[in-house]
């Protein structure tokens, strides 16, 4: 398994690079952040993901070790293969993603080519806890966690049915609690929305 390549950049491209070693030339699927520190004709250290399928052999590299865990996080989500997770990747700075993860910014996340809400929401419900930073109560509403469990919520389905989506009648309702009547939390939640 290639866990590294060093040499020559040969070119670079808008998602990729090829860097000769020893003559050979390795096409190299690489980040936003990756390509911009690579110089065309300097020599480059990239940590490197293989991904290998039936039909493909494909190389992905980070210049940064973090980059690429980050990476390999992101492929661990269900449905998340290597496209998605570098377009996320390509959203900013891994600690700019990192943020976004475990503080449960959906939006940020769905600025990425190819994740919508769905699949923002599923990369923060299984990476929130595992990026090294503390997850917001933001990030626990969309899990169901905040103040309780919401799933099945008659508050939550009104403020649906009044036009939020599910991940903001979560948010609304975070910190209110499960105690009050449904009518209460319903009329507390729009006031702190409003």
């Amino acid at each position: 398994m290639i866990v590294s390549i060093e040499g020559k950049v040969e070119e670079k491209s808008l998602d990729r690079v090829v860097i000769n070693v020893a003559g050979i030339g390795y096409e190299i699927y690489a980040t936003d952040t990756s390509l911009a520190g690579l110089e065309r004709d300097k020599s480059a250290k990239l940590f490197i993901r293989e991904q290998i399928k039936e039909e493909a052999h494909d190389l992905y590299g980070f210049l940064s070790l973090d980059e690429k865990q980050l990476f390999e996080k992101l492929l661990s989500v269900k449905n998340v293969g290597p496209k998605v997770a570098m377009s996320v990747l390509n959203i900013g700075s891994s600690d700019k993603v990192r943020q976004a993860i475990a503080g449960g910014d959906v939006k940020i996340l769905q600025s990425a080519k190819g994740v919508g809400r769905r699949a923002a929401e599923q990369i923060v419900v299984e990476l929130r806890d595992k990026v090294g930073l503390a997850s917001t109560s933001a990030a626990e509403a969309i899990v169901g966690r905040g103040g309780g469990d919401l799933e099945g919520d008659e508050a939550v389905e009104a403020l649906v049915s009044l036009g939020y989506s599910i991940y903001d009648a979560r948010t609304a309702l975070t910190g209110i609690s499960l105690e009050l009547p449904t009518e209460t939390r319903i009329r507390q939640a729009l006031k702190a929305t409003k």
